[in-house]
């Protein structure tokens, strides 16, 4: 009776997740049974509306949808509804529209931060080169402050791996985020900004206090708090119920990031032109004002606890269960190098736009090529808007979901567009001074910025996305970073590189790379150089519609969200080495009774195989015919999370392998196997 139970409960629980394939280990259906299972079954006739029914959805935001939900999946809590159980057993608790619940907080300190990055970033040249102030400076040229410049930020896409360490198996997200900003990024930048007046750290400049501030306590909190914030409000969202919602969630997190990003490259470089103390001092006010209004949300906070193994556990391969599949970082660093050839067009914007503007027009009398940097970020706000606002919803509500390397592919369109416009302004330069030796305006150069905020919102969004999706739980700092690393290091050092090798495509009549002005850039060969990035963005279009680099992203994809909805069941192994160990192994008289019993219930015995996933839909272009949606089912749940919601609501201690197991009190003995036997025959 017990085993008859068994069976019965765990292929009720399973079979609404599982599919079930005919085993030939069973013996063949009785005459009497083929008929019974000809017949056509109300569960049968209408398979669409019972499967929908029972699918978990995964955009959970209103109230009217809790009635539809599963008691495991309920909280009681008025604000924080949603309730989950993590791979360790903790409870967390979800609010409904976690953006304005928490997120919000989270994207303010973000946009803030990047108020005092952007606005220290793009005029440290000028005030080391002493273009502010002509007589308090660190005295350097040209090429030493670039240097400077550029170390700083090298380094500042570097120390993400040490939030990383401190956030997965340290301190957790939030106080991570927290020690990354007041040890060393509030006192970074309070150093830089007194290096600004006079007389205050010693009676000359003082280069050790600028370089201990902006070498190291600036950089090294601009990594940290990198690495947790976009990972950190991510997780403020329901990993089954709400992962739909993750999607639009970067693409305002990005867009938080180019708002701070064009206030502060205006404010501050405006500010210092009047008073460069001053307009140091902005970029601590507001970091500290986003701090602030980050601590005001630590009581809405979902705060995951960290891995306190230590940092052993974050780079080995397992992780979470026995069975899961070996994960490494390796994956995601495969992920973030498809976006690789975008983004060395994306680093055009600092490096050969800016040498091409500087023979240009000014337009207005004021706009010139550094100025146009903001161009790009006004491009990123409105396709961001557009695109996460707009046309997101509008593929969710018709069951459409783009593949990941679809969205870098569509942002290396846009980067091969920006080049091939950049191109097109070259020969439009040429020919301008070539036949009246006039300079053309600067605003030519608009649409190369423009197209390179569209493709942002494909790529740079939907690699952040990538990173968190595809890394296991204790893990997402540390694939954040590995990410950022191939965002905004391994770009540069290439171009780097690019420009040594292409050097002499840079050299005018005279033999010099001098070409700030028209007629040495009018003899010197860049356009050769734009030729190169036009192949290297051609290329990553070209990688990312290859559909073996499609199916291994969504093979990644698949394989990293099974952890989150797949039950804690042992592996089962191979069919090959189960066929040799029945065959090498007498059968006990346990599991004969336990194969008759599934003989007499189902004529042949099931074979589980698991299926599932956390995708909002099908991938784009593929009719929902053919395709059939994979979501979780409720009944699933009760797998999923074992026992958990009963000692967590009741205090109950039932083991989790006993859980579906059991019978519950007072449920009529099942009839014995000659009973069942002569029941059948007589139907």
């Amino acid at each position: 009776t017990t085993i008859a139970e068994s069976g019965r409960s765990i292929f009720q629980n399973s079979s609404s997740n599982l599919e079930l394939k005919p085993s030939s280990s069973f013996a063949r259906r009785s005459p009497a049974q083929s008929r019974s299972s000809s017949r056509p079954t109300s569960r049968t006739s209408s398979p669409s509306r019972s499967e929908s029914s029972e699918e978990l959805p995964t955009n959970v935001s209103k109230p009217q949808q809790l009635h539809t939900l599963p008691q495991e999946c309920l909280s009681g809590i008025p604000d924080r509804p949603l309730q989950h159980f993590d791979e360790m057993g903790g409870v967390m608790n979800y609010a409904l529209n976690p953006m304005t619940y928490s997120v919000i907080f989270i994207l303010i300190i973000e946009l803030l931060e990047r108020f005092a990055f952007y606005g220290i970033n793009y005029t440290q040249t000028s005030f080391l080169t002493g273009a502010y102030d002509k007589n308090w400076n660190a005295g350097m040229e040209a090429v030493s402050a670039s240097t400077y410049v550029a170390v700083s930020v090298a380094v500042a896409y570097t120390t993400p791996f040490i939030g990383a360490v401190l956030a997965d198996g340290m301190l957790g997200d939030y106080w991570t985020l927290l020690f990354g900003t007041l040890v060393f990024y509030l006192p970074g930048l309070i150093l830089i900004a007194l290096t600004t007046v006079p007389g205050v750290l010693g009676d000359d400049f003082n280069n050790t206090a600028l370089a201990t501030g902006l070498l190291f306590l600036w950089p090294v909190g601009t990594g940290i708090v990198k690495s947790v914030v976009n990972v950190f409000g991510a997780r403020q969202f329901h990993p089954l119920l709400q992962a739909a919602l993750i999607e639009s969630y970067y693409v305002n997190f990005y867009m938080s990031i180019n708002i701070g990003a064009l206030v502060g490259g205006i404010v501050v470089p405006l500010t210092a032109q009047v008073n460069v103390t001053l307009a140091y001092f902005l970029p601590v006010a507001m970091l500290a004002l986003g701090v602030t209004t980050f601590c005001f949300g630590t009581s809405r906070y979902v705060r995951k606890s960290p891995n306190t193994s230590g940092g052993d556990a974050l780079f080995s391969k397992k992780v979470g269960r026995p069975e899961a599949e070996s994960f490494n970082l390796g994956v995601v660093l495969c992920i973030s190098l498809l976006i690789i050839p975008f983004n060395i067009a994306y680093s055009q914007m600092s490096t050969t736009f800016i040498v091409q503007g500087t023979v240009m027009k000014k337009a207005f009398g004021f706009i010139d090529a550094a100025c146009m940097n903001n161009a790009d970020t006004v491009s990123v706000l409105l396709f961001g808007s557009l695109i996460g606002s707009r046309f997101y919803p509008w593929l969710q509500k018709r069951g459409i979901k783009i593949p990941t390397t679809y969205k870098f592919a569509i942002g290396s369109v846009f980067g091969v567009l920006a080049i091939g416009w950049a191109l097109v302004v070259e020969r439009m330069i040429h020919n301008s001074y070539e036949k009246h030796g006039t300079k053309i305006s600067i605003l030519w150069q608009a649409m190369s910025y423009v197209f390179i905020g569209a493709g942002e919102i494909f790529a740079v969004s939907a690699a952040y996305e990538a990173a968190f999706s595809v890394s296991p739980p204790e893990k997402k700092v540390l694939a954040s970073a590995v990410n950022l690393f191939c965002i905004g290091s391994l770009p540069n050092v290439i171009c780097i590189f690019l420009y040594h090798v292409c050097a002499p495509w840079f050299r005018n009549s005279r033999g010099t790379t001098n070409i700030t002005h028209i007629r040495d850039y009018a003899s010197a060969h860049v356009d050769n150089y734009f030729w190169l990035l036009f192949a290297i963005a051609s290329s990553g279009v070209l990688i990312n519609l290859i559909p073996a680099v499609k199916e291994f992203v969504e093979d990644v994809e698949e394989k990293n969200t099974d952890l989150i909805k797949t039950p804690k069941t042992p592996v089962r192994p191979p069919i090959r080495e189960r066929k040799e160990m029945m065959a090498n192994d007498e059968e006990s008289p346990l599991i004969k009774a336990q194969r008759h019993q599934a003989y007499l219930k189902y004529g042949s015995g099931p074979v589980l195989n698991r299926s599932g996933s956390m995708r909002a839909g099908p991938n784009m272009l593929i009719e929902k015919s053919k395709t059939a949606k994979k979501h979780m089912k409720k009944r699933m749940l009760k797998v999923l999370y074992g026992d958990k919601t009963r000692s967590v609501k009741r205090g109950g201690t039932t083991p989790p392998i006993l859980t579906g197991l059991i019978p519950p009190a007072g449920t009529p003995p099942t009839p014995r196997p000659t009973e069942l036997r002569s029941r059948a025959n007589s139907g």
